[in-house]
């Protein structure tokens, strides 16, 4: 126990000493109105570089990658055929899938995948 305290006590000093070296020896930056534009070549921007952003976009990017992760679930599902009962693989399997495409049928009926409107 003592051993696991005295190293968690070094690495953490260890750690504050990296980070108060760094912020001791790292490059000032001084602020400059050229230098925080967008485009930092010294002209003045004609608009606002802040553009709309479509949140119609952002939805459906969100929800492709909630599937997304839901299908690297799935994957390692195959790979367990031989070590499982394939009762309890289907039923599983059945029960992993039923809730994704209730999921899909939901945003679809709640009209999140409708791009055009």
């Amino acid at each position: 126990m003592l051993i696991l305290l005295s190293i968690s006590i070094l690495t953490l000093l260890i750690a504050s000493v990296v980070m108060i070296l760094a912020s001791i020896l790292s490059k000032k930056t001084i602020l400059d109105r050229e230098k925080n534009s967008p485009y930092e070549c010294g002209f003045d921007p004609k608009g606002s570089a802040r553009l709309p952003f479509s949140l119609r976009f952002f939805l459906i990017a969100v929800i492709f990658l909630i599937f997304d992760v839901e299908i690297t679930l799935l994957l390692p599902i195959a790979s367990i055929i031989p070590m499982t009962n394939i009762f309890s693989y289907l039923i599983t399997t059945s029960l992993f899938l039923s809730i994704l495409l209730l999921g899909l049928y939901y945003e679809w009926k709640q009209g999140a995948l409708d791009w055009s409107s």
